[in-house]
């Protein structure tokens, strides 16, 4: 016989357990409270019923009464930590009943058990991803108790360094829990005898640690019965430990590595902490530890050649990888359909990490990009990658393809044979800027001039795109959108040229001469003096914009810039010397022509290079209107000056 219970009847049998709560006996309020933890293990319908039927305020009420008993509290506190053990509504309807506040109140109780039952429901409330980590730090005195209560307990041990790890977002966070002392408070914690406390201890020091120098030159020289934390971390990496507690602790040498307080050869890093690292991505693990196996692996090794060198030859990492794309699962999953429908679903993180170690691996070494992209359907891999749906996937296969596109050989012969121009222009096309900054970047090193991606990218709309780049918030955008056009220019044809200028118009031209970014300056001359190349160019170029670009020229050689602007500068007078007509532009500018001067006899040789470069081109004999050119510049004392500078100590002043 089917027994089917209405909703009334179920709604009936837990509005029986709330109305207990609020009997005039407290020995029956106590087993009304122990029933209803008993009814509510493992039963999520039965945690929303009692939420919906209001026992939340009730059993906070109950918690906070003086006059309650401290087992009568402690329940209560057990079945809050129940219900909050449900889905995410359950946790968001006791955050809305301020139950944080409660339970932090309840930890200035004398009594122990009652502390742990309130800590472990604040953990659980904590770990949820519906709790804002501010709450934890919105009253100071909190974290210093919560310190203080590290002694009491293995328990209050355990849930306090798991509270810390989840609620350690940022470097602000990270700093009012050193500032607290949490370091030396919890070093001792690596040793103790419970697992779980050292394994959330060793999880509260990669949180606080990562990308945090001053917590990792602490972690240094901190030492724990005369041993020091790098050297407990390297034995926690062993492979006889469990894999979170060797992940955990690789995590934590490779933030204090990147902080500089172990040196990238150390031996702990190079014969302990990468080959953990390089064990994690190993298709015999599950997808979590290989995704933040790698992902680990791809900060460590990010910024160093050396370990990008040893990884890339360590277990066939680069093969290793590969798998990342073809096996979501782990060998040993196979046989378990939930855990096969979870990999599936986030397969998306272990390409998006694939990627990103990738990208580290090619950073800087000709040889390792090589590898790579003879790896499988690779570029196919990364093209497909830069096309998903989830965002991180996107960019960590635009930051792949930044790194190859390092390499003047694949920018020859894999990036033209797979037309990656394409996809990447248009994840240019309205993208984040997160993901803009990484594939305008990329786009810089497509249009060099040996690249022959170069051609197809110009004709797809990319001056237009890049010149809308000049004129972003974002600082990077406008370097890279500048520095792309700058590449375009180089030994570009006349029409690309006054595409260029056209695109950027003469105002937005000026408005990046005076950007306060000196990176953004450098670029805006380097494709000026790129646009000023060629003498028919030269003419075209400065009979149609002359003006605003020797106003240009004025402005910086006037203003407070350092020696490699000003010298830039000079490089695109010297240019614009160059020119069959457009010198005129500079003989007929007697202010100009008093700057030139100047800077040969300025006290740094580089300028005066440059602005005798611009002289030499001024006068050359088999020009036309040469002899008056040289009669204005003897009368305004220039022989003078090129005679005191033969005699200059420095070889190339002399000679020139």
């Amino acid at each position: 016989l089917l027994c089917v219970f209405s909703l009334q009847e179920v709604t009936a049998s837990s509005r029986h357990y709330v109305d207990r709560l609020f009997d005039l006996d407290p020995q029956k309020v106590l087993q009304g409270v122990i029933d209803m933890k008993n009814a509510v293990i493992g039963n999520n319908k039965q945690k929303a019923n009692l939420i919906v039927l209001g026992a939340v305020p009730r059993l906070l009420y109950l918690l906070q009464q003086e006059t309650s008993s401290t087992e009568l509290r402690t329940e209560c506190a057990v079945v809050l930590g129940s219900l909050a053990m449900g889905t995410e509504n359950n946790v968001k309807s006791l955050l809305d009943c301020h139950i944080i506040p409660a339970l932090l109140q309840g930890l200035l109780s004398p009594d122990l058990k009652f502390i742990e039952a309130c800590l472990r429901c604040l953990r659980t409330i904590f770990i949820s991803p519906v709790t804002p980590e501010e709450l934890l730090y919105t009253d100071d005195t909190v974290i210093s108790h919560l310190m203080a209560l590290l002694s009491r307990s293995r328990y209050t041990q355990e849930y306090i360094c798991q509270i810390f790890s989840h609620c350690c977002k940022g470097p602000d966070h990270q700093t009012i829990l050193f500032n607290h002392g949490a370091v030396q408070s919890i070093a001792h914690l690596l040793v103790s005898t419970s697992y779980k406390v050292r394994m959330q201890a060793l999880k509260c020091f990669s949180v606080l640690a990562f990308e945090n120098p001053q917590v990792s030159m602490t972690l240094v020289n901190v030492s724990v019965d005369g041993e020091l934390l790098p050297q407990i971390f390297v034995k926690m990496l062993q492979r006889d430990k469990p894999i979170e507690m060797q992940l955990t602790s690789a995590k934590c040498l490779t933030s204090m590595c990147r902080a500089g307080a172990i040196r990238t050869d150390d031996p702990c890093i190079v014969l302990k902490t990468l080959p953990c690292l390089v064990r994690m991505c190993s298709k015999e693990r599950l997808l979590e530890e290989r995704v933040e196996g790698a992902e680990t692996l791809a900060y460590l090794i990010e910024t160093d050649v050396e370990l990008q060198r040893i990884a890339s030859i360590t277990d066939h990492l680069i093969a290793m990888l590969a798998d990342y794309f073809k096996y979501p699962s782990s060998v040993s999953a196979i046989t378990d359909i939930k855990r096969l429908d979870h990999d599936l679903k986030h397969a998306h993180e272990l390409r998006q990490a694939a990627f990103k170690l990738y990208a580290s691996l090619g950073a800087n070494d000709e040889d390792i990009r090589k590898k790579i992209i003879e790896t499988e359907n690779m570029m196919d891999r990364i093209v497909n990658g830069l096309s998903e749906s989830s965002i991180k996937v996107r960019l960590a296969a635009v930051r792949c393809l930044h790194s190859l596109s390092r390499s003047v050989q694949q920018l020859r012969t894999s990036f033209q044979d797979h037309a990656v121009w394409k996809p990447l222009m248009k994840v240019l096309q309205n993208a984040p800027n997160e993901i803009l900054v990484v594939a305008s970047s990329t786009l810089c090193n497509l249009l060099l001039e040996f690249s022959p991606s170069k051609e197809p990218i110009l004709e797809s709309g990319a001056i237009e795109l890049l010149c809308s780049l000049t004129q972003s918030e974002n600082l990077a955008l406008r370097v890279n959108g500048i520095w792309a056009l700058m590449n375009m220019a180089f030994q570009a044809e006349q029409k690309i040229k006054s595409d260029i200028l056209r695109g950027l118009s003469t105002e937005q031209l000026f408005q990046l001469l005076s950007d306060s970014d000196v990176n953004v300056l450098m670029k805006t001359l380097g494709l000026l003096r790129n646009l000023l190349s060629t003498r028919p160019h030269i003419d075209h170029i400065m009979s149609t914009h002359g003006k605003q670009i020797m106003q240009a020229v004025t402005l910086i050689l006037e203003g407070e810039h350092n020696i490699e602007v000003k010298e830039q500068t000079l490089c695109i007078l010297a240019n614009i010397a160059d020119g069959t007509t457009a010198k005129e532009l500079i003989m007929t500018n007697d202010d100009i022509l008093q700057k030139i001067k100047y800077y040969m006899s300025h006290s740094n040789a580089k300028l005066q290079l440059a602005a005798m470069f611009c002289i030499s081109n001024l006068i050359w004999n088999e020009e036309e209107g040469s002899q008056e050119r040289q009669d204005k510049l003897r009368d305004m004392g220039i022989v003078d000056i090129l005679h005191k500078l033969s005699q200059s100590s420095d070889p190339n002043l002399c000679d020139k």
